[in-house]
């Protein structure tokens, strides 16, 4: 079984990376000691910006296949969802509509668990409230959703872990609905 795991996010220090890479160890080592995770960072995938017009003078760009392939690889996807002015970062909406081109299922019908956290108390609320609403007209089969607010006061940054007793046991619930999805 393989996982795939990123955060919606190109920033250096992203918090929701860490969320993510933390959901990806504990599926690895609580859930499935058997399943492969990969953790992989979206500025591996940066694209130009989204137009009909740049589409039509050159295609949908090679790393935008490759991150659509990548996707169609994994037997189950968790995604943080870094939230920028109560919407979707700038580089995941462009690559997710670069994706988009390519197939309008860009998640292929694959069980997810989505995420989000911030550093406030809306925990990224806003944006998991737009993906929840969205992704399952793109082929998403979201198994579970889970907010973690105040990320600073809920996750030991030297030991990469959440130290919040309910929304770890949300994620740890999230990723076992998961797994039994597979």
């Amino acid at each position: 079984m393989k996982v795939l795991a990123f955060a919606a996010s190109n920033s250096r220090s992203s918090i929701n990376k860490r969320l993510v890479t933390h959901a990806a160890e504990v599926f690895a080592q609580e859930i499935d000691t058997t399943a492969e995770t990969e953790v992989i960072d979206l500025n591996d995938y940066e694209l130009p910006i989204y137009s009909e017009d740049r589409e039509a003078d050159g295609g949908v760009p090679e790393l935008a296949k490759a991150l659509y392939a990548k996707l169609g690889e994994a037997d189950a996807i968790l995604i943080s969802y870094a939230e920028h002015n109560g919407n979707y970062s700038a580089v995941w909406k462009n690559t997710f509509d670069w994706m988009s081109r390519i197939d309008q299922k860009v998640f292929q019908d694959k069980p997810m668990v989505i995420m989000a956290t911030s550093p406030g108390q809306g925990g990224g609320g806003r944006v998991l409230k737009i993906a929840e609403d969205s992704i399952g007209v793109f082929g998403a089969k979201v198994k579970g959703s889970v907010s973690v607010a105040t990320f600073g006061d809920n996750f030991d940054l030297e030991r990469g872990r959440l130290t919040h007793g309910e929304s770890s046991a949300a994620l740890k619930a999230a990723l076992t609905d998961l797994h039994a999805a597979l």
